[in-house]
């Protein structure tokens, strides 16, 4: 399984897990208590409830960088360009809007 931290103006927003099953995110039910919380995507309102996808969602997937930025970021980290999540987890912790991408090690 493969997670990562979902930021919203630098406060922590929700979790993006991948496993055998798809791709899952939720709310970080500290952000949905917090004064004025705002939605990640208007496709992922705010709720408790788990998303969940067979694929990724349109939004993270929106946030990879496409064309010779792309091409870049796959040789010199040695990206697989069909592997979405660990490109979302490489190339989106400075992304342009409010959201970003943080991954998270997973403790053994």
């Amino acid at each position: 399984m493969r997670k990562a931290e979902i930021k919203y103006n630098d406060r922590t927003a929700g979790w993006l897990t991948q496993d055998e099953d798809g791709y899952h995110f939720v709310y970080d039910s500290t952000y949905l208590v917090s004064q004025n919380p705002e939605v990640v995507s208007l496709t992922l309102p705010l709720q408790e409830a788990e998303y969940s996808s067979k694929v990724l969602f349109p939004f993270f997937d929106g946030l990879i960088p496409e064309g010779w930025l792309l091409d870049i970021a796959e040789k010199n980290w040695k990206l697989n360009p069909r592997d979405r999540m660990g490109l979302l987890m490489a190339c989106c912790k400075d992304c342009i809007g409010a959201v970003s991408v943080y991954p998270v090690k997973e403790e053994e």
